[in-house]
């Protein structure tokens, strides 16, 4: 069955909701949090509503202000980078700026053809098709959407056999905003045909420290800088992360302090009760390096041994665990296997083996060769 598509109003709306006596507090008891009333909540609305990306925000708003002055419809554009880190943000404000419609396709929904017509069908002139995971569309689907998106046209066919007809629709000139986290499994064909690609990378400490005080706002909580500094420090640079935090580490400041603020010391005990330390790894950040540690000696080890050892499956090691890891220098990946640097047993509070020498098991491990 076709999917609908969803439409997004491109009034502006004010970020931070007004204090009217009318309007229910979010901490209010009766209130019932949904994750993604929170997400559209904290989501800006303005590309001048965002904190961060500076790079890429300008040359987005150099697009947007051509586009304007030509009054022409803006190109395929392409946003790649890590989970959490702001392309559905960015996807969604551009149509706000434009003051044109959205719909919002999630590519692993689209299995066929006939489940993209509807989008491409109801576009209006100028208005913007978001494809979320768009690396994972099947081929069909990527051939089907070619000529949408270079000639704005698409072909249907109709019938079997000798009574079998092809019926070329025109579309209305509109842009397709694709989202991936994995570029390098779009196939250069799709890729080619976004005239506009950006990459979307982790954030300074400085910006999701913003990022947390402004949300706070919005979730009408206090909060001081020491407590939004020490929730952007533990956030592994990613503001989906750093909002998730903000919302767990409110909830203690609910119970513990009467007007809900959120101080230095509640957050620090919040984030010790989530077992998140001061770099930010999280309990099964540490239990990978001290498995890497006491069982294989610091390494090296392959992935699938350590996979066994901590009764996880390796693509949940590899796609979570590893990347940050990895980006902090706690670990690398050496063609023999995976191994602890300097840094990573500097960490755990261990000493780090001298070059040359052999690797030291600890004391309730026993040396098997």
């Amino acid at each position: 069955m076709a999917r609908e598509p969803v439409f997004q109003s491109n009034a502006p709306q004010d970020p931070i909701p007004s204090k009217g006596p009318a309007e229910k507090p979010l901490l209010d008891s009766s209130f019932s949090p949904d994750a993604d009333l929170f997400d559209e909540q904290l989501r800006p609305k303005r590309l001048d509503q965002v904190v961060g990306q500076r790079k890429v925000v300008n040359l987005i708003r150099i697009m947007l202000d051509a586009c304007k002055k030509r009054g022409d419809t803006l190109g395929h554009l392409l946003l790649d980078g890590p989970p959490g880190i702001g392309k559905t943000t960015l996807a969604t404000v551009i149509p706000q700026e434009l003051g044109v419609e959205l719909q919002i396709a999630a590519g692993p929904a689209i299995t066929a053809p006939k489940d993209l017509l509807p989008y491409l069908t109801n576009a209006s002139h100028g208005s913007v098709l978001f494809i979320d995971e768009i690396h994972r569309l099947p081929p069909a689907v990527e051939e089907f959407l070619y000529p949408a998106m270079e000639d704005f046209r698409v072909d249907i066919a109709l019938g079997d056999g000798l009574n079998a007809r092809t019926i070329n629709m025109q579309l209305k000139p509109f842009t397709v905003i694709g989202a991936t986290t994995r570029a390098g499994m779009l196939t250069a064909p799709l890729r080619d045909r976004f005239p506009y690609r950006e990459h979307l990378d982790f954030y300074e400490t400085e910006d999701l420290t913003e990022i947390v005080r402004r949300n706070a706002k919005k979730l009408r909580t206090s909060i001081s800088t020491e407590a939004a500094m020490e929730i952007a420090r533990r956030s592994q640079g990613t503001p989906r992360k750093a909002n998730n935090l903000l919302m767990r580490t409110r909830d203690f400041a609910t119970l513990q302090d009467a007007n809900g603020e959120i101080t230095d010391a509640i957050a620090k005990e919040a984030l010790h009760m989530l077992e998140i330390d001061g770099l930010g790894l999280e309990r099964q950040d540490r239990r990978y390096m001290e498995t890497l540690y006491n069982v294989f000696a610091g390494g090296p080890a392959g992935l699938s041994s350590l996979a066994h050892s901590m009764s996880v499956p390796p693509d949940t090691l590899e796609d979570d665990v590893e990347p940050f890891l990895l980006r902090t220098g706690l670990i690398q990946r050496t063609p023999r296997g995976r191994v602890l640097t300097a840094n990573g047993y500097e960490h755990l509070g261990k000493a780090y083996p001298l070059a040359g020498t052999q690797a030291v098991f600890p004391s309730n491990q026993k040396k098997l060769f």
